[in-house]
């Protein structure tokens, strides 16, 4: 049973038929203006949901995936065509209770519905749920109510986006050591020493006859000299020269950033005031 204290749970919620088909979303739901409970809630329908039609509300039930009607979704489709201005006329309502086969004989609710001037949206301006005017204060304790929806307080509620801005840390680049060999051509001198054959002649004196005359008078005879020289050696011999390393240091700067903001703006219809906009 869905009744005025369930009204904001209703608008908005997706609608199913009797075998759990979805039919649309609830749209606006029309109160009795006699006994101010909850009649019809209009369906919107189609590809975009533009098209709305009537679908009783009396024997709905409010479940946790939304509104579950007592009616076919075949029979939503075809339902009268009424406009959704805010009010129903008696003529309209009964055509509506003629298609769902709730007249005379069916529910026990012709004589009071035939006997009230129509039905009225619980969203809509003008005369609302038990006969408030939008000057009187209604059945939520407020002066007014809403016409977008199931009126909540007696304020609205301005909202505007504000800019947060912080830093993140990101990769923007690496940087590695490579080591690799090239080869460099050095070149250094180095003393070598060899030697060489003189030939030293000397006379004959009293201290150096005996030593010639050890040998034969004529005679042939050879002599030699063994000669050395010194040759440059080139060896080669790894050693440490230095230690390599990276490190980082962090470089502070400014940078701009800029967003467009939204932020809801209200405007007052029928004040006296010179400034109309808050």
């Amino acid at each position: 049973m869905i009744g005025t204290d369930t009204l904001d749970r209703v608008i908005g919620k997706d609608v199913y038929d009797e075998s759990g088909q979805k039919i649309g979303s609830a749209g606006e739901v029309y109160l009795d203006d006699e006994t101010g409970q909850p009649e019809w809630v209009t369906v919107r329908t189609g590809m975009f949901g533009t098209k709305e039609s009537f679908v009783p509300i009396r024997d709905a039930d409010l479940t946790n995936d939304g509104l579950r009607v007592p009616v076919s979704k075949d029979r939503v489709k075809d339902a009268p065509k009424i406009d959704t201005d805010g009010h129903l006329s008696p003529q309209e309502e009964q055509e509506l209770y003629r298609y769902y086969g709730m007249g005379t004989g069916t529910t026990g609710r012709t004589d009071r519905t035939e006997s009230t001037t129509g039905m009225a949206s619980a969203g809509t301006a003008g005369m609302a749920a038990g006969g408030t005017t939008d000057t009187d204060t209604n059945r939520h304790g407020t002066v007014g109510h809403d016409t977008s929806g199931p009126t909540t307080d007696d304020a609205m509620t301005r909202s505007e986006e504000r800019l947060n801005v912080g830093t993140r840390s990101e990769e923007t680049g690496r940087a590695r050591l490579r080591k690799y060999v090239v080869n460099e051509n050095v070149t250094e001198t180095v003393p070598v020493a060899h030697e060489e054959v003189r030939v030293e002649r000397e006379p004959i004196t009293d201290g150096n006859v005996g030593n010639a005359m050890d040998g034969p008078a004529i005679s042939e005879e050879e002599h030699e000299v063994t000669l050395h020289a010194e040759r440059a050696v080139v060896e080669k011999e790894a050693v440490p020269v230095e230690r390599v390393r990276l490190d980082k240091t962090t470089v502070t700067e400014q940078e701009q950033v800029s967003a467009d903001l939204r932020k809801e703006e209200i405007e007052v219809d029928g004040a006296t005031d010179n400034d109309r906009r808050i």
